[in-house]
């Protein structure tokens, strides 16, 4: 399961919008610190884009490509490409998904999801261990099945394990949760200072968290600033 997170920090039209900034006001709700991740497609307008994609000016931590900026960590929402984020995201979920399908829905049966295994343990942490719980779960045809397809030294996927109630949620349900993942990460601080996160690892509440996330960076205006930073 991976340990580090992502967290989206927004900021208000006009405030000091930085790297540093960011990290203290992650380290004031969550008391961690992190790094920036270059997550972000950068826009490139028409007309002036031949010109723009040359500057990384309103961007956080761009990366360049040939010279020009393609990706960024964050910067003010008008220069960051979100719809082109959320495709590209999308359109590898989708993919990935069909994949999983074709090779190991259609050839193993539906297997119990890590959180029926988790609440075992947590009911009788006595009789199951966590790693007695791991063990079962794993030893699951289907999720061994993800596993060794996922270890072949030419694999164009990874398939997750833990994420085996999205894959079996089916295809629209995968994509979303990745596509908007994409966009606010697994948690999201507003320019309010309101920390938006998930009530539980449960798939329902992180697709809870997710719309109401999207939600409130659709709303965000074009002037407005965030940062994109992962945490352990």
């Amino acid at each position: 399961m991976p340990a580090t997170r992502t967290i989206i920090v927004t900021f208000p039209s006009g405030s000091d919008a930085n790297w540093f900034t960011a990290s203290e006001v992650i380290d004031h709700h969550l008391n961690t610190a992190g790094t920036p991740v270059r997550r972000f497609a950068v826009r490139h307008r028409r007309m002036i884009g031949w010109i723009t994609r040359w500057f990384d000016t309103n961007l956080l931590d761009a990366v360049r490509r040939f010279g020009s900026v393609t990706r960024a960590a964050g910067g003010r929402i008008s220069r960051l490409n979100l719809p082109a984020t959320a495709t590209i995201a999308n359109n590898e979920a989708t993919a990935r998904w069909r994949i999983w399908r074709q090779h190991i829905a259609t050839t193993t049966p539906i297997a119990r999801t890590w959180e029926d295994f988790q609440a075992q343990h947590r009911a009788d942490p006595k009789k199951i261990s966590l790693d007695e719980a791991r063990r079962r779960f794993e030893q699951q045809p289907r999720v061994l099945a993800m596993i060794a397809m996922s270890a072949h030294p030419t694999a164009a996927h990874i398939f997750d394990p833990y994420e085996l109630d999205a894959y079996q949620a089916g295809e629209a349900t995968y994509a979303a949760l990745h596509w908007k993942t994409a966009l606010v990460g697994e948690a999201l601080i507003t320019a309010e200072g309101q920390l938006l996160e998930p009530t539980s690892p449960s798939l329902a509440d992180r697709l809870r968290y997710l719309q109401r996330a999207t939600s409130y960076l659709h709303g965000m205006r074009p002037s407005q600033r965030l940062c994109a930073v992962a945490i352990d």
